[in-house]
């Protein structure tokens, strides 16, 4: 049977409710929090290696925790001549989700 790394890529909120779905489903899973993405914000990336016959039941338990979520920012101001005034609106983006990908694992060791 084929050894499968399961990269996700998720929002630091969702990140440890993920983690104790994948434990609570019967799979091992390591946490790193990241930083990264359009708005440079906490993201966790959540490993799992796990036989292929597993995967859609890992990415099944990912999508059920992983949810989008509306956030606003107010954009960077743009090059400006002095004494211009510049009132940004904030800007409606979706943040959240997950990032996944799933990778063959040539060799697994544990000792």
């Amino acid at each position: 049977m084929a050894t499968k790394l399961i990269v996700s890529i998720v929002h630091s909120d969702d990140a440890d409710p993920l983690m104790t779905a994948l434990r609570d489903g019967g799979f091992s899973s390591t946490k790193i929090s990241t930083t990264g993405g359009f708005l440079r914000e906490g993201n966790a990336t959540i490993l799992v290696g796990t036989d292929e016959a597993n995967v859609p039941e890992v990415l099944a338990i990912i999508k059920r925790n992983c949810h989008t979520r509306t956030q606003y920012v107010n954009p960077l101001p743009p090059v400006m001549e002095p004494g211009e005034l510049y009132m940004p609106n904030p800007v409606e983006v979706q943040v959240g989700g997950a990032v996944i990908f799933v990778v063959d694992v040539e060799r697994l060791i544990r000792f």
